[in-house]
């Protein structure tokens, strides 16, 4: 089910690249997007397939992922957040899809075409800036996971991706902080390059410890596993 235009336009103010826009250049940006929905395990893009349309999450879950040679799913990102965006690397290079694009649970995106995207950014120098910014940063963010996987243990790249998610998803509680919507165990192994028996026994070794409580999709990260990173 398609937003409504209230709902749309606030959407696109929790979206980075678009959040330095006025009211009118919001309502512009509205008329060029088109909705779809995504069922769970459906590919939303396909890695190698032609960069053609941005996606802004509405609902849901999407993982970019990466398959190796024995079917091993190598996850490289997950977005859950309203708001979330991705896809913009392909329109501005013309190069094809880095990464495939699926759906974790049922999802549905705003989609916003290569030429009504360009066309976008020909008109607003700010959204360019934003574009720029957003990618230094998620390339800052690629180089931090590749030391991690060079330089931790399975247990540090663990309670450096739980910090990761309580500072980008978090809710302060009196214990410390908790994650409502945590990944699957699955999931996470994908993301710190183990498996899914790795993160289980791995998660149950911090619940011992005291640094998590972790209950179905809710965990709560103890401040002295938060401060470890400080």
């Amino acid at each position: 089910m398609a937003p409504s235009r209230p709902a749309t336009r606030e959407l696109l103010r929790r979206v980075s690249i678009f959040a330095h826009l006025g009211e009118a250049e919001l309502e512009g940006l509205e008329r060029l997007l088109e909705t779809r929905e995504a069922a769970a395990e459906a590919v939303v893009v396909g890695q190698e397939e032609r960069g053609d349309a941005l996606f802004v999450l509405v609902r849901g879950r999407v993982k970019v992922v990466l398959y190796g040679e024995s079917g091993r799913e190598i996850i490289l990102r997950v977005f859950g957040r309203p708001g979330d965006f991705f896809g913009e690397m392909s329109l501005l290079d013309g190069q094809p899809r880095s990464a495939s694009i699926v759906a974790a649970e049922p999802s549905s995106l705003l989609v916003l075409s290569r030429e009504a995207f360009r066309e976008h950014l020909r008109r607003s120098s700010g959204t360019a800036l934003a574009v720029m910014a957003e990618l230094s940063r998620r390339l800052r963010e690629a180089d931090a996971v590749i030391g991690s996987l060079a330089l931790l243990d399975v247990y540090g790249r663990l309670a450096r991706k739980l910090r990761d998610l309580a500072r980008a998803e978090g809710e302060p509680s009196p214990d410390g902080v908790v994650i409502r919507r945590l990944p699957t165990q699955q999931e996470i192994a994908g993301l710190i390059g183990t498996s899914r028996e790795t993160v289980s026994r791995a998660l149950g070794e911090l619940s011992r410890r005291g640094l998590v409580r972790h209950a179905g999709r809710r965990l709560t990260l103890h401040r002295e596993l938060l401060a470890e990173d400080e």
